[in-house]
């Protein structure tokens, strides 16, 4: 969900650390060359800012569509619900319950969060990885957004993040593909929420919230743990894990979507 990324992207900006020296706005080439330094200073090879780097352009409809997001729902809960939690989404969610019962059991009692609420944020944001999970180069998404005055010094954070995902070998280049804010994967993380939360569940070396079923549910769920969701405590509206859903969305018709959503799979 692009849109909805808004919200957790303006809180971020008003938390973001001015740490990163890059100025913004001017010539686009000079601000890569700028933020390649602090790639460096950051502790990124200089091969990895060459092959993420290198010819880099901006992109004006990256440009185009963060202008047009406000930030707000126009519409009501029920009128959103109503797109957003179908019949199809539900007993989709069902058929994945039970596909992944074994795996789910176990991110439960390692992290503590209920299957439905993983599964539920699963389908909102891709389709259980069938759905939409972005188009565009993340490199260039992320270098447009950061060069841009409005929110530099968030994107800024979330290029060098990006650039540590590709060097830890996460996930190849051509894997680097996102949505309008440089979000990643099936539950789309932004690359700092990827470096702070994602986890290696599959144990194969590497974590991949693209390709990865066991790496994408877990790392949702480790999000939601680290940031306070308890389980066998209720999670609608006003309660603590409500609360604790903030870092997944700010937005509250967001998170009772995910609450009616895992509510229908109970």
């Amino acid at each position: 969900m692009f849109a909805c990324r808004f919200a957790i992207l303006l809180a971020a900006f008003l938390a973001a650390s001015p740490a990163l020296a890059a100025r913004c706005g001017g010539d686009f080439h000079a601000f890569v060359r700028n933020i390649s330094a602090e790639a460096v200073a950051a502790g990124i090879s200089q091969n990895v800012i060459s092959q993420a780097l290198s010819g880099v352009q901006q992109d004006a409809g990256v440009l185009a569509f963060d202008r047009r997001q406000r930030g707000t729902f126009r519409k009501t809960f029920e009128q959103y619900v109503a797109t957003r939690v179908t019949p199809g989404r539900i007993s989709g969610a069902r058929a994945m319950l039970k596909r992944h019962a074994a795996l789910l059991t176990q991110i439960e009692q390692r992290f503590g969060v209920p299957r439905e609420i993983i599964v539920a944020i699963w389908g909102l944001e891709s389709d259980f990885g069938k759905g939409d999970t972005g188009k565009l180069p993340v490199f260039r998404v992320l270098a447009t957004m950061a060069h841009d005055c409005r929110r530099t010094e968030l994107f800024q954070g979330e290029l060098i993040a990006a650039l540590k995902i590709l060097q830890r070998g996460d996930l190849a280049l051509s894997d680097m593909i996102g949505a309008y804010a440089g979000e990643i994967g099936q539950t789309q993380f932004l690359p700092s929420s990827y470096i702070k939360y994602g986890v290696d569940f599959d144990r194969n070396g590497h974590i991949d919230l693209r390709h990865s079923i066991p790496d994408v549910l877990a790392s949702t769920a480790n999000l939601l743990k680290t940031s306070g969701f308890r389980m066998g405590q209720p999670y609608g509206e006003g309660t603590a894990n409500f609360e604790a859903m903030r870092e997944w969305n700010r937005a509250v018709i967001y998170r009772k979507t995910i609450a009616y959503y895992a509510d229908q799979l109970r």
